[in-house]
């Protein structure tokens, strides 16, 4: 493989720069992940949450937590 190839799977093969803005968008991802997902469990009614096995204090404590935290 040339020096100039990019490895998919690997990131030794980016420059920094690049490294640097595809760890960024990885946290971004996880954040905004967590942020649709503490929504969606806000939303879920007591029956939801007992079919899941979630006690509401449970989900209204991981709702409460800000999507940077997790």
């Amino acid at each position: 493989m040339a020096k100039t190839d990019i490895m998919i799977g690997s990131h030794a093969a980016l420059p920094p720069l690049s490294r640097a803005l595809l760890a960024l968008a990885k946290v971004a991802l996880v954040w905004e992940t967590r942020r649709q997902t503490r929504r969606d469990l806000r939303n879920l009614d007591a029956h939801l949450l007992r079919d899941i096995g979630l006690p509401r204090e449970t989900a209204v404590a991981e709702c409460a937590k800000p999507f940077w935290k997790g």
